[in-house]
């Protein structure tokens, strides 16, 4: 994928809109099942640096999820949070997507996987009411982290596969 900088994911801001792509080298039932169960999303959620301390997954339409990070710093122990709203396995779910100290409601990100030749895109969409809204996340350093986040799925999903 061509990046912004040396980053393997893209990302665009059309409108009230981050979307971000990314290509894994692994089928996209394991992609979409590292993203349902805190089994899976404990070894990779969150920027370097950071680990998982509380993680709550209720993964079905009208469930809800939390999981909170512990690192070090100014967002030293940030908890995020929302609500499924749709899961269709796999290829797609939805969910709202917040964090404390966030400005707003937490609007709806949608996750797609599709699988060619054994390698998976996923696009995320999140949805903002307003683009002041949408700048206050990225300027909350979300790309480089969404970035590290996403490496460290890679790396995981590798680890998978030679299990």
């Amino acid at each position: 994928m061509g990046g912004n900088g040396s980053y393997k994911h893209a990302m665009e801001t059309p409108g009230k809109r981050i979307v971000m792509t990314r290509v894994f080298d692994a089928p996209r039932e394991l992609v979409f099942d590292a993203h349902s169960s805190c089994e899976h999303m404990s070894h990779w959620w969150g920027p370097r640096g950071y680990e998982v301390v509380t993680c709550e997954i209720d993964f079905r339409p009208g469930g809800t999820w939390r999981i909170v990070h512990r690192g070090e710093g100014e967002y030293s122990t940030p908890a995020f949070f929302g609500e499924y709203r749709e899961v269709v396995r796999p290829e797609r779910f939805v969910w709202t997507f917040g964090f404390e100290g966030m400005q707003g409601d937490p609007g709806p990100e949608t996750y797609v996987f599709e699988e060619h030749d054994g390698k998976t895109t996923l696009t995320s969409t999140a949805e903002f009411d307003t683009i002041e809204q949408r700048d206050a996340l990225l300027d909350t350093g979300m790309e480089e982290g969404a970035a590290e986040t996403w490496d460290r799925l890679d790396e995981y999903l590798r680890e998978l596969a030679e299990r």
